[in-house]
């Protein structure tokens, strides 16, 4: 296992992340243990979920992530060897988490101590905020939505009440998700001006048929030291080539939850069969390549990795091992010219 810390911190996390939003929905409790005792094996240390997880989310189903990962740390013993991040939702279509939700203090210390409580555990390492309070472009939407929005919760009052965590030693650390150059730089800027904890991560999506972060985000990461965590690396595991032709196997997370259409557009589909062919041309898995790519990128500090199976984790794992030629890489930047970000 590779490891890199991140940048303004004392985390040295492992270059591939295990992601859990499967877990309490596709994945019974012990499933989950067998998938974090394999990652754990395999020299994975980060593990990364939140408090509206499993996904699709639902009010029955809410928590059980975190729990399903607190039963793990309590009965392996393994939690002062493990970089534990999770996240708290912003005020969007989750209101059974709490009522009229806010990035405002009263919630984000609500939801911090309702994570330690699942998690079993009296801190986390990594704390995000999983969408922002303002309206933007996150979760493939085009084009800005200009709205006046008097929420009253300011980004300011945000990361204040992070602060409040960190002094408070529940929190080690902290990022954001789903951002925007301009929601990074005004975290970095606010946490200056006024001595606040600095973010040290940015977990938005990242893969070959989502490669927006490279415009501008990336310039930020190389600058200011906020890294990316990349989610859905395999683009809901379309890039594995499964879903082409209309095919939807058995079990399989997209066929199960049809709302997950982000990465099935027309162009996305065509991008993703030249990937495919791209990869079996040189004798790779397509699941592989593209995982390969993610890690191979300078502002990548994890890659965040999900799977329903072992088989699939041993798999998505196994991507650490392989370094793209100087070929493949050209061939993968001759389809990115011709489908640009199909599916941002």
């Amino acid at each position: 296992m590779q490891y890199h810390r991140l940048p303004h911190s004392s985390l040295e996390v492992s270059k591939v992340c295990l992601g859990t939003m499967t877990f309490g929905e596709q994945n019974s409790e012990a499933d989950a243990h067998a998938q974090l005792d394999l990652a754990f094996e395999r020299g994975v240390n980060f593990i990364d979920t939140a408090e509206m997880y499993p996904v699709p989310p639902s009010q029955p189903t809410q928590g059980l992530t975190e729990q399903y990962i607190g039963s793990w740390l309590e009965k392996s013993g393994k939690r002062d060897r493990v970089i534990l991040a999770t996240k708290v939702a912003g005020p969007r279509n989750v209101p059974y988490i709490r009522d009229n939700m806010s990035l405002n203090r009263r919630h984000i210390h609500q939801a911090v101590e309702d994570s330690l409580t699942r998690l079993k555990t009296d801190y986390i390492d990594l704390y995000q905020v999983h969408w922002p309070q303002r309206h933007n472009n996150c979760f493939g939407k085009l084009n800005y939505p200009y709205q006046d929005e008097h929420s009253g919760v300011t980004i300011l009052d945000t990361l204040d009440a992070l602060n409040e965590l960190v002094q408070a030693g529940k929190i080690r650390y902290i990022g954001v998700s789903n951002e925007t150059p301009w929601g990074v730089m005004r975290y970095l800027h606010l946490a200056e001006k006024h001595g606040l904890t600095r973010i040290v991560s940015i977990q938005n999506p990242y893969n070959l048929l989502n490669r927006t972060f490279e415009v501008g985000l990336s310039e930020i990461s190389h600058h200011e030291g906020v890294e990316l965590l990349a989610y859905s690396p395999l683009a809901f595991g379309a890039l594995s080539g499964k879903y082409l032709q209309g095919a939807r196997p058995k079990g399989a997370r997209c066929t199960l939850h049809q709302r997950f259409a982000r990465y099935f557009t027309e162009s996305g589909q065509k991008a993703t069969q030249e990937y495919v062919d791209l990869a079996q041309r040189y004798g790779l898995d397509p699941a592989q390549m593209a995982l390969a790519f993610v890690n191979s990128r300078p502002f990548v500090a994890s890659n965040i990795i999900g799977a329903t199976t072992l088989k699939q984790l041993e798999s998505n794992l196994d991507s650490l091992d392989l370094t793209l030629s100087d070929d493949v890489l050209a061939g993968i930047d001759e389809i990115a010219n011709r489908y640009p970000n199909p599916c941002p």
